[in-house]
């Protein structure tokens, strides 16, 4: 019984640990809002009740969780577009192919193929 509350311990302990560090790993932004005065009402209109304010060298300091990066876009192939598949078919064929992924005919020289992009 010692051993398994121990181990119930150790593995709480570690998800509360983890949970913590991704928490600090947010980034924190600071943008400069002009001269101090109504430094709060300026920064709360920006970024909202979330925000930090403070007032360095005569000038507002808006102190806010950065937001999230938009998610990375990568580009594939899917073959050929023809008339027996046209730009729809080349959507499909990327949904199929690449997880979200979305497609559209490219012309290159006397070929159109079907370029995909999708999130990575």
């Amino acid at each position: 019984m010692q051993r398994t509350t121990s181990l119930v311990f150790l593995v709480n302990f570690l998800i509360i640990f983890t949970s913590v560090v991704n928490q600090s790993r947010a980034g924190t932004c600071v943008e400069t809002e002009g001269p101090c005065e109504n430094c709060d009402q300026k920064c709360l209109a920006k970024f909202g009740p979330s925000v930090n304010t403070q007032c360095g060298n005569s000038q507002c300091l808006c102190i806010y969780e950065c937001p999230p990066s938009p998610p990375k876009v990568c580009n594939g192939g899917a073959g050929l577009c023809s008339q027996n598949c046209p730009e729809k078919c080349c959507d499909t064929n990327c949904a199929t192919k690449f997880n979200g992924g979305h497609g559209s005919c490219v012309t290159l020289g006397n070929f159109s193929l079907c370029q995909c992009e999708y999130p990575c």
